[in-house]
């Protein structure tokens, strides 16, 4: 297993606080602690001066459930390398991820990243801070499960062929469903990079034995699941272990589809 390296001098306070870890206000307390900064027209059409202000929040104030700076730069590698054209974000939260993975792809010469929340409110919060940070033009963000985002996006057009890059950070026993959905629905296939966040914390193994499985046990094991996918489709899968802002241990899977067995 890949490890990347962590510094503790920028780690996160705690995500916890009486009990609850978001939806506690902090949400929206961000967006006005943000906006009531006194360098406020720096932070405009700045993404990194945006990310800045988020992890300053996170560190002075209270924590917030980012993918944060470690485990960001993992991904932004994949980004600059792949050079994907759009990405699909599964779970945007309050538009971390789309500001720094949304900046990496117009950079890399990408054109759309579509981020699907599932609380209007962290949505709501996403698009302000997508828009201070200038990324409008980029960043489309869909509210709904992943189920109904991907769905929705599909049956609009504006998921219309095979998907780039996908981001799985949303409720984490749906990855395998909704991964599953987007092999159906045929936005899957050879060149798709998949990323799943958290697995480690809290772990995700059914969605890690089917990213790992070979063509012959994906198909034993979709006989006995309610949602289909395409068990022809070949993975190669890694794990690289890297941390949370909050100095926790997590690790990304990384997947690539490298073919389709006739």
């Amino acid at each position: 297993m890949e490890t990347s390296d962590f510094d503790r001098s920028r780690v996160y306070l705690s995500w916890e606080v009486d009990g609850k870890f978001h939806s506690d206000g902090r949400e929206v307390a961000l967006l006005e602690s943000i906006y009531s900064r006194p360098d406020i027209d720096q932070l405009r059409g700045n993404p990194q001066k945006v990310l800045q202000a988020i992890d300053d929040f996170a560190r002075s104030v209270t924590g917030l459930i980012n993918i944060g700076e470690t485990k960001g730069a993992v991904v932004m590698k994949l980004i600059t390398d792949y050079k994907p054209d759009s990405i699909l974000e599964l779970g945007g939260y309050v538009g971390y991820s789309a500001i720094m993975f949304g900046d990496a792809l117009r950079k890399a010469g990408g054109k759309q990243y579509h981020s699907v929340e599932k609380s209007p409110l962290f949505a709501a919060v996403a698009a302000s801070l997508v828009d201070l940070a200038g990324l409008s033009d980029v960043v489309r963000i869909t509210v709904g499960t992943g189920a109904e985002g991907i769905q929705r996006l599909y049956d609009s057009g504006a998921l219309k062929s095979q998907l780039a890059m996908a981001f799985f950070d949303h409720h984490k026993p749906s990855y395998t469903n909704d991964l599953k959905r987007c092999e159906r629905l045929g936005l899957v296939g050879p060149g798709t990079v998949l990323v799943a966040d958290n697995m480690i914390l809290p772990g995700n193994p059914p969605y890690a034995e089917w990213v790992r499985a070979s063509v012959t046990e994906k198909q034993e094991l979709d006989k006995n699941s309610e949602e289909k996918g395409n068990p022809n489709l070949q993975y190669n899968s890694r794990s690289i272990k890297s941390w949370e802002p909050s100095g926790i241990e997590d690790a990304l899977e990384i997947t690539e589809c490298v073919g389709v067995e006739a």
